[in-house]
């Protein structure tokens, strides 16, 4: 499969492409140590101009790349077809591709012992209306508009004190069309067949 990262974690991984392959490296290693110690992140990197939040990001966005590439246990081929489409130099390839051969199996460990799911936290809603443009002065166009809190409640968990916020827009009736598939789904999980298959996996 070829690995597709958000826009905004894209944009914060293309930061790294500037940069000297050894440089790189360093990166890499800096993202191991973050996943396995939650070690903080250096403010500044030698041979790069990069400001402390950006370092950071570029961080993040590298950890996000190589956990979704061992969650779903992208190959060799798939990994380096994924990374060549980020735009990566073939020397810079060389490196991820190293490191992440040589590391995966300890991260996929990290990940099923201390990387679950991140959870439930809040959500924060507001309505809103647009009742006039250039081309229609009477209209009215509903929209919710919501903002979705996401957090890791592991106390072990490295990444256990981010919390993620994602936005969300929609009209009123993908909303309805929403809710009402949410609801299925919980009707389903609660059914004597969904029951059944947890303890079938158990034994």
């Amino acid at each position: 499969m070829l690995v597709v990262l958000r826009e905004d974690h894209k944009s914060h991984i293309q930061l790294l492409q500037p940069l000297p392959a050894e440089v790189l490296g360093e990166f890499c290693q800096i993202a191991l140590n973050f996943m396995q110690k939650g070690a903080s992140i250096p403010k500044n990197v030698q041979r790069t101009t990069l400001e402390p939040e950006q370092v950071q990001n570029c961080v993040y966005a590298l950890v996000n790349l190589l956990l979704i590439c061992c969650k779903h246990q992208v190959d060799d081929s798939e990994f380096k077809e994924s990374v060549l489409a980020l735009g990566f130099s073939e020397d810079q390839l060389l490196v991820l591709n190293k490191f992440y051969k040589s590391k995966s199996e300890e991260i996929k460990e990290l990940l099923h012992q201390h990387l679950p799911e991140l959870h439930y936290k809040d959500l924060r809603w507001r309505f809103e209306a647009q009742v006039a443009s250039r081309c229609l002065l009477e209209q009215a166009t509903p929209l919710i508009s919501m903002e979705l809190s996401l957090k890791n409640e592991s106390p072990n968990n490295p990444l256990g004190s981010v919390c993620e916020k994602v936005m969300l827009q929609t009209d009123p009736n993908n909303l309805v069309h929403l809710a009402d598939e949410l609801e299925r789904a919980l009707y389903e999980a609660k059914s004597s067949h969904s029951r059944r298959i947890p303890r079938i996996l158990r034994t």
